[in-house]
C-alpha cells in the first residue's frame, strides 16, 4: 500500500468517491461522527456524502430526530446518530470535563455552580420547551448564574457533555436547545469496553486506513486505551505499514483504481479533520494557506485526486451562488470542467444555480 492507495481508500471509505447510501441519517450513522461546528459546512458535509439530497432534507433530519447534534469528543461539536449519544458521551466526554477544570477554576465555576446551572437548564426545557442559546444564557442570567467571560458558553458546553441538553430543531435559522431525555428516546447501552470497540471498528470502517494515533486524536481518548481496544477488535481489521506507520481499515475492501475526482468540501470536513495526521492530503507548505494564521479555523478546500490543492467560498446572490476558487496550483482544463461538476453537485444541493470563479 502507498500513500496514493490511503488517498483513495480515505475518499471511498469516506463516502465522497462512492456512495454508499441515500439518507442522510445514515451517512452520520456510518462515519460514527460528523464535525459540525460551522453549520452550514456540516450541512454540506452530509450532502456531499448522499446523492440527490438537498440542503432541506439535512435540515429535516435534524428536525425529525434522525441526526443530533452536541458536543461527544474533544470539546467540538459533530453530527451523530441519536441512538449513539448516550453511549458516546459517556465514553468520549469525562477526559474533556476533567481537562476543563482548570479553566473553570479561572472562572470561578464549582461543582455548586454546575449543580444549579443543570437545574435552571431542566426547569427551562422540561416538556419539550426548545431555547436558542440566548434565551439559555438568559435562563441562567436571571437564576443568578453570571455568563460573563464564556462562562455560559462552558456551563452549556458541560450541560451537553454530560447528557443533559443537546441541540434540537431550527428557529429563526438558528438551532434551539433541548433536553436529551425528552429529545432521544433511550436506546442501547455499552459498557466501557464495549463502546470503544463499537466506536474503534466505527472509525476504521469509515475513516480507514488510519493510524492508531488519528483515532486517539479524533475522539480524544488515551492512547493507551485506544491500544488496549484496538487489540482487542484487530482481528476484525485489516492493517498494512506504509513508511513505518501501521495503518487499519476494513477488511472489506475493493481494488481501487486510480479515477480522476474533483471535490469542493467544507472547511471542517472529516476528510481534513478526521485525522491528526494530514500528510497524505495536504502538503505542508499549503498547511497555512487552508487555517490563515493557525487560528484553528479552516477554510473549504478544493481537493483533486485526494489532495488539497486550493480554497473556495461562495457568494450568495439573488441570482445563484458564485463559487471563487483559490488554486495553489495551476489547474488544467480538464480539472477547471471537474470542479463545474462539483461546483453544479453543491448547487443541486443548496437548491440554486452556481457560477464558478477562479482567482
Amino acid at each position: 500500500m502507498t500513500s496514493s492507495d490511503i488517498i483513495r481508500y480515505r475518499l471511498y471509505n469516506q463516502q465522497i468517491s462512492h456512495f454508499k447510501f441515500t439518507k442522510p441519517e445514515d451517512v452520520v450513522r456510518w462515519m460514527g461522527a460528523v464535525q459540525a461546528q460551522d453549520f452550514p459546512g456540516a450541512l454540506w458535509s452530509v450532502g456531499l456524502r448522499t446523492p440527490n439530497v438537498t440542503v432541506e432534507n439535512v435540515k429535516q433530519a435534524l428536525a425529525d430526530r434522525k441526526i443530533v447534534r452536541t458536543w461527544p469528543m474533544r470539546g467540538t461539536l459533530h453530527f451523530i446518530a441519536p441512538e449513539d449519544i448516550r453511549w458516546m458521551l459517556e465514553l468520549c466526554t469525562p477526559r474533556i470535563i476533567k481537562g476543563a477544570v482548570g479553566r473553570y477554576a479561572q472562572l470561578d465555576i464549582d461543582e455548586k455552580v454546575i449543580r444549579k446551572s443543570a437545574e435552571l437548564f431542566e426547569d427551562a426545557l422540561r416538556g419539550g420547551k426548545q431555547l436558542m442559546r440566548a434565551e439559555m444564557l438568559e435562563v441562567l442570567e436571571k437564576g443568578g448564574v453570571t455568563t460573563a467571560d464564556q462562562r455560559g458558553y462552558h456551563l452549556l458546553g458541560h450541560a451537553a457533555q454530560t447528557g443533559l441538553i443537546c441541540f434540537g430543531p431550527l428557529q429563526e435559522k438558528q438551532q434551539t436547545f433541548v433536553l436529551i431525555d425528552e429529545w432521544v428516546p433511550k436506546t442501547r447501552q455499552f459498557n466501557r469496553e464495549e463502546a470503544l470497540r463499537e466506536l474503534i471498528m466505527r472509525y476504521f470502517t469509515s475513516h480507514g486506513p488510519a493510524t492508531l494515533h488519528d483515532f486517539a486524536w479524533w475522539a480524544g481518548l488515551k492512547v493507551s486505551d485506544v491500544r488496549a481496544g484496538l487489540g482487542a477488535v484487530s482481528q476484525d481489521l485489516r492493517q498494512e505499514v506504509v513508511d513505518g506507520k501501521t495503518y487499519w481499515m476494513s477488511k472489506d475492501l475493493p481494488e481501487l483504481n486510480h479515477t480522476p475526482s474533483a471535490y469542493l468540501l467544507p472547511g471542517f470536513d472529516e476528510y481534513m479533520l478526521g485525522y491528526t495526521d494530514r500528510s497524505h492530503g495536504l502538503e505542508k507548505l499549503h498547511a497555512n494557506k487552508i487555517v490563515p494564521g493557525n487560528n484553528g479555523m479552516f477554510l473549504s478546500t478544493v481537493v483533486i485526486n485526494g489532495r488539497v490543492v486550493g480554497t473556495w467560498k461562495r457568494t450568495i446572490k439573488k441570482s445563484g451562488i458564485i463559487i471563487t476558487l483559490n488554486p495553489f496550483i495551476p489547474l488544467s482544463k480538464a480539472e477547471e470542467d471537474s470542479l463545474e461538476k462539483a461546483g453544479e453537485h453543491y448547487g443541486r444541493f443548496m437548491g440554486t444555480p452556481t457560477t464558478l470563479a477562479i482567482t
